[in-house]
């Protein structure tokens, strides 16, 4: 198979780039490297099967050969983390919204298969739990900036659903809950590697709000296995899938738990999320996914705990030079 990444240098793109060509295929990888790392990918160089190519997924000439030449397309290239968002949200809505379409409209004109990434900040503000790919999504008001990646995000969805109704194109839309694991880095909000690269400083915590807020951690590991599994599965065609773990534990309770397994001396420290964003951020304050329907397809279940999970990323901040 010869696969296209969008975004391939990022945290996710780059371990399934790893995985793919541990399993045989050509992958080739488009960044930009606006929040990919060219490290990411270092390893790959000099395997035949690899190829990166640095450049955006906004230029149209380059998306058209890329996408021409590759069999399945793993849309993964986007805005993210939600630092970033607030501090960039024109730039985010434009890469997000019309980078998709573009891609989108390539494998429209070549007939190829196109998997894109999307996110569990589709549901918004609906605490209900578990989450079900239909539930209602429920926001705040469009003038807060904090909203416009969910709500690019959403029309993403829709761009890729429509495309499969009319014009038959094969799309899968995976909506990817807290994803962490090795190499990912904190930079732009990433609160497990935060936290950990903090413990390990023996720096204070710092959690944003009450801590009281819970979510669901996923290996990243598990998440690239379920993208390659579905990608492979004719029934995955024009349906959408939540992709995560239902261990479910506060931000609070999850500090303690690294302070615990690094022995850091390491201190907690609440900020407001308007000394931490912008003021009148709003939160989501319970995110857990619904996965029956994954599981009935290809038997997705998480294989790593949330101990397994910090063991990893801490063995791999450790072992840095």
């Amino acid at each position: 198979m010869k696969a296209l990444i969008t975004g391939g240098a990022g945290f996710i793109g780059a371990h399934l780039a790893g995985e793919l060509l541990k399993q045989g295929n050509q992958v080739c990888v488009l960044d930009d490297l606006s929040t990919g790392r060219i490290e990411n990918v270092t390893p790959f160089e000099c395997d035949p099967k690899f190829s990166l190519v640095i450049g955006t997924i906004l230029n149209e000439a380059l998306v058209d050969k890329l996408v021409e030449r590759c069999d399945v397309v793993f849309h993964l290239a986007a805005a993210v983390g939600v630092e970033l968002i607030v501090k960039k949200p024109l730039e985010s809505l434009t890469t997000n919204i019309k980078g998709s379409e573009m891609v989108l409209e390539m494998a429209h004109r070549y007939r190829k298969k196109i998997l894109i990434t999307s996110t569990s900040e589709i549901y918004g503000k609906n605490v209900k739990g578990p989450l079900k790919e239909g539930d209602d999504r429920i926001l705040g008001s469009p003038l807060k900036t904090r909203w416009s990646y969910s709500t690019a995000k959403a029309v993403d969805e829709m761009l890729a659903y429509v495309y499969w109704k009319e014009k038959q194109v094969p799309t899968i839309i995976v909506r990817l809950f807290n994803t962490v694991g090795p190499r990912q880095t904190g930079y732009y909000g990433m609160v497990m590697p935060r936290f950990i690269e903090q413990a390990l400083n023996n720096q204070p915590i710092t959690v944003y709000g009450t801590g009281k807020q819970t979510r669901c951690f996923v290996h990243v590991k598990d998440v690239v296995d379920a993208l390659i599994k579905l990608s492979r599965q004719p029934q995955a065609l024009g349906e959408v899938f939540n992709i995560g773990s239902q261990e479910e534990i506060s931000i609070e309770q999850l500090a303690k738990e690294i302070i615990k397994f690094t022995k850091s001396r390491s201190k907690i420290k609440h900020l407001s999320y308007e000394t931490a964003y912008e003021e009148g951020f709003e939160d989501m304050q319970r995110r857990v996914p619904d996965i029956t329907k994954i599981h009935k397809l290809i038997g997705f279940k998480p294989t790593y705990s949330l101990a397994g999970i910090i063991k990893d990323i801490v063995a791999c901040l450790k072992s840095k030079p």
